[in-house]
């Protein structure tokens, strides 16, 4: 990692400043696709199971550990500047023509705006990959900190503009104009990492060249992606659902788009907060497990609204709230904790990146399973089952991971 460190870094603030709204961005492009877009197709008329599709879009940040070596071979070449701008500069312009493109298709539409909204998300993750390998040679070990919470407060506020603004902007003016001011604000996001952090970096000689196949020979690892592919599929399944339950139940867009603002920019943001505090006074298994009951409780008050109807709509509010925004955010602190104790220091990035790949190939399994079954079988069936499959991983979660005494920093 010293190898590769950048000599005269630019200061922590233009790096804080511009990784933060790189990760604004992606979470933007995010909220849109995984928050706002299941409910706009819903009211539109949209079948459910061509809903549970929209998980497809993940696929890229599925399958970016396959492309994360030769992005770090360009970036950082043996010899020559650092181009971590150029991999952003080109991926936010695929990412801002994609939502330009998405403004003129309508969310009838499924099958071309799924596979526009795919290619912006191919760039995206790319862009990832670059950000979080900038992110860790530029900023000090001291400084850590305050990157991973440039990264969290970064994703829920991108999340509250995707989720929240968007559906708000789309009730309010339309689709078109709501998918094309996204594109003026992604493109706003991405200035200060470009005119700003990575700007005038030095000519430098690099030895290491990143590899994929030490991580995938650690049988550590391994474990620790078993453990991940359990705590996501039990925790995220049934959140692609909850945006096409409260259409269902009488919510407009525009409503459901100002409580996913509100929970990610002020519930999930003093979740995330908590749940720091949690992993540092119980340690990480005990927050997993803890994160799961408490999410089995909220799927289980849909699971009753979705067959008796009678639950009041604040009731909902709330459970929509906790579930998708508040104890998201509390478990997956502590899961993300756990995927930086499980990598290894000398290429720390790559194997995170595989922690992160998981997750998102299990969100994109369980994402199309669920809306199979919620059009099959219904909501009330469906919400009980994922209640049922979050209490069962959880004491799976506290015994598969790491023990606490190895867990300290």
């Amino acid at each position: 990692m010293a190898e590769t460190a950048i000599r005269n870094p630019p200061s922590p603030l233009l790096v804080l400043t511009g990784i933060g709204g790189l990760y604004v961005a992606q979470s933007v492009i995010g909220g849109v696709t995984w928050a706002g877009l299941p409910a706009i197709m819903r009211s539109e008329g949209v079948p459910l199971d061509q809903i549970g599709y929209v998980s497809l879009i993940a696929l890229p940040w599925a399958l970016k550990f396959l492309w994360s070596p030769w992005v770090e071979r360009y970036r950082l070449p043996p010899r020559g500047k650092n181009r971590s701008a150029e991999i952003v500069a080109t991926g936010g312009l695929i990412s801002i023509v994609g939502m330009l493109l998405v403004g003129s298709l309508t969310p009838s539409e499924a099958f071309p705006l799924l596979a526009c909204l795919t290619v912006v998300a191919f760039a995206a993750s790319t862009v990832d990959i670059a950000c979080d390998g900038f992110a860790v040679q530029t900023l000090s070990k001291a400084q850590h900190g305050w990157g991973n919470a440039a990264q969290v407060g970064g994703a829920y506020l991108g999340s509250a503009i995707g989720g929240g603004l968007f559906l708000y902007l789309v009730g309010a003016f339309g689709w078109s104009q709501a998918s094309w001011t996204i594109a003026a604000i992604l493109l706003l996001l991405g200035l200060p990492f470009l005119f700003g952090a990575a700007r005038n970096l030095p000519e430098e000689t690099r030895q290491h060249v990143p590899s994929l196949g030490a991580p995938l020979r650690r049988p550590e690892l391994r474990r620790g992606l078993l453990v991940s592919a359990i705590f996501v599929i039990a925790q995220k399944t049934a959140l692609g659902m909850i945006g096409p339950f409260l259409v269902d139940s009488g919510f407009d867009v525009a409503t459901i788009g100002l409580l996913n603002g509100v929970g990610s920019l002020f519930v999930g943001l003093a979740a995330a907060l908590l749940g720091g505090l949690c992993v540092r006074l119980w340690g990480v298994r005990l927050v997993l497990a803890l994160s799961l009951l408490v999410q089995a409780a909220f799927l289980a008050l849909f699971s009753l609204a979705g067959f008796t109807k009678l639950l009041p709509e604040s009731l909902l509010v709330v459970a929509a709230i906790g579930s998708s925004s508040g104890i998201m955010a509390f478990g997956f602190v502590a899961l993300y904790a756990q995927f930086m104790r499980w990598s290894d220091p000398r290429q720390a990035g790559i194997d995170f990146t595989l922690f992160q790949c998981m997750d998102a190939l299990v969100s994109i399994l369980g994402g199309i399973l669920a809306g199979q079954i919620a059009n099959a079988f219904g909501y009330g069936i469906f919400f009980a089952s994922a209640a049922a499959l979050a209490l069962v991983a959880a004491p799976a979660i506290a015994a598969s991971a790491r023990p606490e005494n190895a867990l300290a920093s």
